[in-house]
C-alpha cells in the first residue's frame, strides 16, 4: 500500500501486477507491464517518465526482493 500511494501507482494494476510476479516468481520489467500501472506522466518532459519508470522499477525490484522468500 505504501509504495502504491508514494509512487501514485494505479492500485488495482500494481497490485495484479506485484501478485502476478509472486505467484510467477520473477517480476518483469520489460514490455509495457510497468507502463501499464504508472501514473500520468508528460511524455514532452525531457526525461522524466524516463526516470519515474526506473525509480519505480527500483522501488518493485526491492520490494520483490525483501518478500519474495516469505511469501
Amino acid at each position: 500500500d505504501k509504495l502504491i500511494k508514494e509512487e501514485n501507482l494505479k492500485e488495482e494494476e500494481a497490485r495484479r501486477f506485484i501478485e502476478n510476479s509472486f505467484r510467477d516468481g520473477l517480476m518483469k520489467t520489460t514490455g509495457t507491464d510497468i507502463d501499464r500501472i504508472m501514473p500520468p506522466v508528460s511524455r514532452f518532459a525531457s526525461n522524466s517518465r524516463t526516470i519515474k519508470k526506473q525509480t519505480i522499477i527500483d522501488k518493485l525490484l526491492a520490494f520483490f526482493e525483501k518478500y519474495f522468500g516469505l511469501v
